[in-house]
């Protein structure tokens, strides 16, 4: 009836490994882009809101 040894020990560390790496990983997909990429999506964004404000109707306010 001798089954194998498991160091717990080294087991919560073996799976608090995986876990961090796993969130790093999550982290780099989420955070992980370059300064030129950014830039690019800010001007992307400032461009396309710059247009929908162009094609705004100015309404002037009813006199009553």
């Amino acid at each position: 009836m001798s089954g194998d040894l498991v160091n717990l020990r080294q087991f919560r560390k073996q799976k608090d490994r995986r876990d961090r790496e796993a969130q790093a990983e999550q982290n780099r997909i989420s955070f992980g882009r370059t300064k030129a990429e950014k830039t690019l999506t800010r001007a992307l964004n400032d461009k396309a809101e710059k247009a929908l404000d162009q094609g705004r109707l100015e309404r002037e306010p009813d006199a009553e």
